[in-house]
């Protein structure tokens, strides 16, 4: 299976969209995206998409500082 190395960039459809609902809410991305995972049924499904995107991109990054 080709990997897309581009997959990010079709991930992301509205960059900044997750960080502006973490700062009107008072939070970091990283505080939104553990809550929102943690009660999916509180949030629409956008969300939780970008909660779980948040996390995944958060662990590419301390892999690649390794």
């Amino acid at each position: 299976m080709a990997e897309d190395k581009n997959w990010i960039q079709g991930a992301i459809k509205h960059p900044g969209a997750f960080t502006k609902k973490a700062e009107e809410h008072g939070m970091s991305v990283s505080e939104l995206a553990a809550k929102v995972t943690d009660n999916p049924d509180e949030y629409d499904k956008t969300t939780v998409r970008q909660a779980n995107l948040a996390k995944t991109l958060k662990k590419l990054r301390k892999h690649k500082g390794k």
